[in-house]
């Protein structure tokens, strides 16, 4: 076999594994489950509004603040991987930029604690 093949067997390998794993994940429900649906069990589960009404109805403004917040927290650890593994090469300029761009995080952080989008009546 030659080099490159044998380099990439792995990767081969990984693939094919995973797909099993994937196929059987995606067609176990299929052979397995229970059917017999009922209104409790067809019904959407915690979603925050009843499933059946018109496609257009209005549904509270803090849904879209939770998915912001989630967006800024998940892009926060995102940047500070690729920070903590090349922290030795950056030096102080490197530490500074990563400390301005958490204080932004932190005060839009408490900007929307503030004006309570973190409160669900």
């Amino acid at each position: 076999m030659p080099d490159i093949l044998q380099d990439y067997l792995p990767i081969a390998i990984f693939i094919g594994i995973s797909s099993v794993i994937g196929l059987a994940l995606m067609l176990s429900p299929f052979l397995l489950a229970v059917s017999n649906p009922d209104s409790e069990k067809v019904a959407a589960y915690e979603c925050g509004f009843a499933p059946f009404n018109a496609a257009r109805m209005k549904f509270d403004i803090r849904f879209y603040l939770v998915a912001i917040l989630f967006i800024i927290f998940d892009l926060e650890v995102a940047f500070l991987f690729p920070w903590a593994v090349a922290f030795g090469d950056l030096g102080w300029y490197g530490f500074w930029s990563m400390m301005v761009f958490l204080a932004v995080l932190t005060i839009g952080f408490a900007y929307e604690w503030r004006k309570g989008a973190l409160e669900w009546d």
